[in-house]
């Protein structure tokens, strides 16, 4: 059995893709998955990951378990019903044979789980930061993209900026901070830890 979870993000730089991987690797570490985190790939755009995992899909063998990390964009009417959400928002058709369980989504966007770790915020901007401009966690996942994106900027003032700053954060995050603020966090945790292969110990001697 193997495991492998396409990512969204990276753009078209080498050097960002293995950033993105870093990242997230960091963060799956975090989230009690050392010596489970899948393999990964940083796919660039949203278009490109969904193709490069239905491909990876469609050449599955049994057990195996391929999985699609994306932002939902909009906000998410039910975080379990993963497939018609992409159907309705981007018109991507479940490929055959996948589960729900095979979509994780941050809602509504990559910076959203950045804004729910207010600790990793105040370590990463110290001074700098100013958590008055950032949206309240309460029904964080309701706020728009477009929303968390401008008040993590001007709560920044301006230091955020997307691609090796925002993966090198991403991998400093707090997985319980994020899992207490964010159901789609803790139901991404929960289906990996569900879904992974365990972790081999030590071979015999």
């Amino acid at each position: 059995m193997s495991a492998h979870l396409y990512l969204e993000g990276g753009g078209d730089s080498k050097e960002l893709h293995a950033r993105c991987r870093e990242g997230f690797r960091k963060l799956l570490e975090r989230s009690s998955l050392q010596g489970r985190v899948p393999r990964l790939t940083a796919c660039g755009g949203r278009d490109q990951a969904f193709r490069d995992f239905v491909r990876a899909q469609n050449a599955a063998a049994r057990g195996d378990y391929i999985a699609l990390l994306v932002d939902s964009e909009d906000p998410v009417a039910d975080i379990e019903q993963t497939w018609a959400h992409l159907a309705q928002r981007d018109g991507w058709p479940r490929p055959s044979g996948a589960c729900d369980e095979q979509v994780l989504l941050m809602v509504t966007c990559m910076e959203t789980w950045l804004v729910a770790d207010r600790g990793a915020l105040r370590r990463h901007y110290g001074v700098q930061l100013q958590e008055t401009a950032l949206p309240p966690l309460p029904d964080l996942e309701t706020r728009g993209r477009h929303l968390v994106q401008t008040a993590l900027a001007k709560g920044t003032r301006g230091g955020y900026r997307k691609g090796a700053e925002s993966f090198k954060l991403l991998g400093e995050l707090d997985p319980e901070a994020l899992a207490a603020s964010l159901p789609s966090f803790a139901r991404a945790r929960r289906i990996l830890k569900q879904r992974l292969p365990q972790a081999r110990g030590p071979r015999p001697h």
